[in-house]
């Protein structure tokens, strides 16, 4: 059993943790402990222990040390002596917006199912989780609160939404509703935070929480390149291998919150969930509001297994099933070969070179539709331009599945032109504030998709073309954030559920889209990384992780993620040099070397490469494919840090699920006169196994290449009287188990 009830205390339980909580005396829900397991009691006084503080109300009389602001509480609301944010905020017919949620019943229910409507996670797998359903009733208003708790016992992972169902005559607002509150007795922690912008998305950000409110979060109608809905708290002396972290993330892709609390007695209150900030919902008489789902976990064993638990969890419990495990094809896309200069010619000279390389699966990006040269037509038009594709779309997926290759294509589906059929046919259907100018970005702007309408017309446009050209996978693209939040749909007094309900119109297409063709991989993308988070995982099992494609900087940008996210989640292709979005040039080696570790692709025309270039492709395809398992499906180790010191190098290992074999990178951005020694502390060995790393000679002990280290010759050694530079180098090993 994960889930210990005693009387009116709850104590959840996994491999590894305990979260225990009560109910208090004022009926509402108190937090006790969560960090390392610890056996169960039928009390926990210690836990329980209250004093009373001057100048702080309490709850009657005859509790004085009952005071609010001095309680850890579960989902606490506003206005009855507690003065932290809130989880949680409602407003009653008569204007009121105190609420009083006591807890009324409970239930444990067998494994995890999924929300209606929204993105979850689910136990399809017999994997021994539990759902503890906790329900509180307002006598008030005649609302009830449920409070849902999914225990995933063998990652250490806990899943909590809440959902406010109105059983009263009357309607109310909900004016907040978070997923997840937790308070700590403590704040002695680091905050990180993965942020940054365009193009350098989810940089590692590690600074000791202070008194007061600090948070990151959303208000793009997306979860954004600036911030990331995973954010994690970690002792001061925690590093990758060693000590307490605790980790958040939203399932959720729209306006998010992640906010941190220290209050005037160094506790901590962590809340996550929808962003309050343009945020409101009407509750009538019968209806419910969910919440999206929260992802909590903990672990004393450091940010690497952080990271993988959370991983291993998201692979089980969170992407498609038919995805999960299944090896992700090599892919080229077309992109920053050919932009919008292309004709049925020259993909299929692409194509054709692609297939002589090893690669799987072409991509036909931007520019197949409409009358599409540049990007300031067609969106929303989803029909092939003639020009440069006569024959049609069908007619050349058949000749690239003819050479044995999948064939995927480009969409932007939640986007429109002003230069466009479908916005002189339904110019109500773009997103506009009555009597305000559109404010355009990338010369293209928004598809109300809390429109049914707009929902149903994509359906049946990319329906078509699925069966038309028998698509295998579809790169799903959203190239800017939305102004002027307003839908034709909505009445005045519920233009605040805009934000929602879009996000729950684009969930509705992708599970309508998933549905009817299961076969089909999706892609999310954002302008690359922009939409990074676990509610479009759940549909498009990985993501375009960011337009930069450039070596150096996605060795940032993937490090960053990798604290969130695992490597099967990371689109990272090879691109040409010099980089569009840095101008650098790096080694082709190099970008295959930081490309390896994600889901491989090509973004460049291969039949402009040298004869050099494309048999270095064709063996970076060859190495990739013979460890594409290890890669995609292994476990993950940061070893050093690129955010850390002078920044200049940075690198990281995947290991198999037996410790037999691993693939380790190095990688230095400059090289540098007269240097140290380095080396390479591996990690996730067998510390008894005799391994054989490539390059080298030598037989070496598991423990000996995880505690003494593999020593680094300086560059010079390897490139001296080399042409090419010896800047942005990377080194690869395998590490594989002797007998």
């Amino acid at each position: 059993m994960s889930i210990l009830v005693k009387e009116h205390q709850f104590h959840l339980q996994t491999d590894h943790t305990s979260y225990i909580f009560h109910v208090m005396e004022n009926g509402e829900l108190g937090q006790l402990y969560y960090g390392q397991r610890i056996h169960d009691q039928a009390a926990f006084p210690e836990l329980t222990v209250r004093e009373e503080h001057g100048a702080i109300p309490a709850w009657r009389l005859d509790h004085p040390d009952f005071q609010p602001e001095t309680l850890k509480q579960e989902f606490a609301s506003l206005g009855k002596g507690d003065y932290r944010d809130p989880a949680f905020q409602i407003t009653g017919p008569d204007g009121s917006r105190i609420s009083e949620f006591r807890y009324r019943d409970h239930q444990i229910l067998p494994g995890k199912q999924r929300l209606d409507d929204l993105p979850s996670t689910f136990d399809d797998s017999d994997d021994d989780a539990q759902t503890l359903i906790i329900t509180l009733v307002d006598a008030v208003t005649d609302l009830t609160l449920t409070l849902s708790y999914a225990v995933f016992p063998h990652q250490d992972v806990i899943v909590r939404s809440a959902k406010f169902t109105n059983r009263g005559q009357s309607t109310v607002m909900l004016d907040r509703a978070l997923s997840l509150q937790l308070d700590l007795p403590d704040a002695n922690y680091d905050l990180l935070q993965f942020s940054g912008s365009w193009a350098r998305e989810r940089h590692l950000l590690r600074q000791p929480l202070r008194s007061g409110i600090q948070s990151v979060g959303s208000l793009r109608g997306a979860s954004s390149h600036q911030q990331n809905p995973f954010i994690a708290l970690a002792r001061p002396d925690t590093n990758e291998d060693h000590g307490a972290a605790l980790g958040f993330n939203l399932v959720y892709s729209g306006n998010f919150l992640d906010q941190v609390e220290v209050d005037a007695f160094g506790t901590a209150r962590i809340l996550t969930g929808i962003n309050p900030t343009e945020f409101g919902w009407q509750l009538a008489a019968g209806q419910s509001f969910q919440t999206p789902e929260a992802v909590m976990s903990y672990t004393s064993a450091g940010l690497n297994q952080l990271s993988q638990q959370m991983g291993v969890f998201y692979q089980h419990h969170l992407v498609n099933p038919r995805f999960a495990q299944q090896p992700r094809p090599v892919l080229i896309n077309n992109w920053e070969g050919t932009y919008f200069d292309f004709d049925e010619d020259k993909l299929m000279a692409i194509a054709r070179e692609a297939k002589q390389l090893g690669i799987e699966m072409f991509v036909l990006d931007d520019g197949w539709f409409g009358h599409r040269d540049d990007d300031t037509t067609s969106l929303g038009d989803w029909d092939v331009y003639a020009a440069k594709l006569p024959n049609g779309i069908a007619h050349l997926a058949d000749r690239i599945h003819g050479l044995d290759l999948q064939f995927g294509l480009w969409f932007e589906p939640e986007m429109i032109s002003i230069d466009s059929d479908l916005y002189r046919a339904h110019p109500d259907w773009t997103v506009v504030a009555p009597q305000r100018e559109m404010t355009p970005g990338r010369n293209q702007f928004v598809l109300d998709m809390a429109n049914p309408a707009v929902v149903d017309y994509l359906y049946g446009k990319i329906s078509k073309l699925i069966q038309a050209a028998h698509l295998d996978y579809i790169k799903w693209d959203m190239n800017r954030n939305i102004t002027e939040s307003f839908s034709d749909t909505l009445p005045a007094e519920r233009q605040v559920e805009f934000a929602h309900r879009y996000m729950l119109g684009v969930y509705q297409l992708y599970a309508r889209l998933t549905t009817a063709y299961p076969h089909v991989l999706f892609e999310s993308c954002a302008s690359g990384g922009g939409r990074f988070d676990l509610g479009m995982m759940y549909y498009a099992p990985q993501a375009w992780t960011s337009d930069d494609t450039d070596a150096v900087e996605r060795l940032r940008i993937q490090y960053g993620t990798s604290y969130g996210y695992p490597l099967a989640m990371m689109g990272a292709h090879v691109s040409a040099v010099p980089n569009d979005q840095t101008g650098r040039i790096t080694p082709l080696d190099t970008r295959a070397a930081v490309a390896y570790f994600g889901d491989l692709g090509y973004e460049l025309d291969v039949t402009q490469c040298t004869a050099a270039e494309k048999a270095a492709i064709k063996a970076q395809v060859a190495f990739y494919q013979a460890h594409r398992e290890l890669f995609q499906q292994g476990t993950f180790y940061r070893l050093d840090n690129p955010f850390a010191g002078d920044g200049n190098v940075g690198s990281w290992q995947v290991v198999s699920g037996d410790g037999r074999h691993a693939v380790a990178a190095r990688y230095q951005i400059l090289n540098q006169p007269n240097p140290a020694y380095h080396r390479l502390y591996l990690r996730g060995l067998l510390a008894n196994q005799r391994y054989r790393v490539s390059g080298d000679d030598h037989v070496y002990f598991g423990d000996e290449l995880m505690n003494a280290g593999l020593f680094i010759p300086h560059l010079l050694a390897t490139t001296q009287g080399v042409e090419a530079s010896a800047d942005f180098s990377a080194r690869v090993f395998t590490i594989d188990a002797i007998d």
